[in-house]
């Protein structure tokens, strides 16, 4: 039998962003684990999870709608969303004029006079386009708000900027005088 692609993703990236001490992984400053350590460790769980070998890990990265992981020769890393203690070094990067953030209606308030803030993750994570961010919004609120990030203007008054992947951007914070609402 072979383990879905959805299990998969979700096992690896609770190993690579929040918990790889309980696989008995230790992440390098750039996020990134030997493959060969996390298949043991997944295999360990027995069951369905003896079968996870390579190839099952290249379609998992293939065939999913966000690139989440990245695989470099022997080595595998997630992209974004770490909660694990310690920063992961990013490369800043010049982002895209505006970026896109969906939340609940009540954090607009907070958000208002603190910025946006990475609360339990690394990195605020913003969105490219609207849908993505409206849709991110849905996990915490049917009906999210949808917050304009203007950028390019915190790019140039020293926000740093790392790209995620190609829809997500990171931020270790973003200022509030750079965020609007979209009514």
């Amino acid at each position: 039998m072979t383990l879905p692609d959805v299990h998969l993703s979700r096992a690896v990236s609770h190993a690579l962003r929040h918990e790889p001490w309980l696989y008995e992984l230790e992440l390098d400053e750039q996020g990134w684990v030997p493959v060969d350590q996390l298949l043991s460790a997944l295999r360990e769980k027995g069951g369905e999870w003896v079968s996870v070998d390579r190839p099952a890990l290249d379609r998992m990265i293939e065939g999913g709608s966000k690139r989440r992981h990245e695989l470099d020769g022997d080595r595998i890393r997630a992209l974004y969303g770490h909660s694990v203690p310690g920063r992961v070094q990013r490369h800043k990067a010049d982002p895209p004029a505006q970026l896109f953030h969906g939340t609940a209606p009540e954090t607009w308030d907070v958000v208002q006079g603190d910025g946006l803030r990475p609360m339990r993750r690394q990195f605020v994570h913003l969105s490219m386009d609207r849908e993505t961010a409206l849709m991110v919004g849905r996990r915490k609120s049917a009906d999210p708000v949808l917050l304009v990030i203007d950028a390019a203007s915190a790019a140039a008054s020293g926000t740093r900027f790392y790209e995620g992947n190609e829809l997500v951007w990171l931020a270790a914070n973003v200022p509030a005088k750079f965020i609007g609402i979209e009514e």
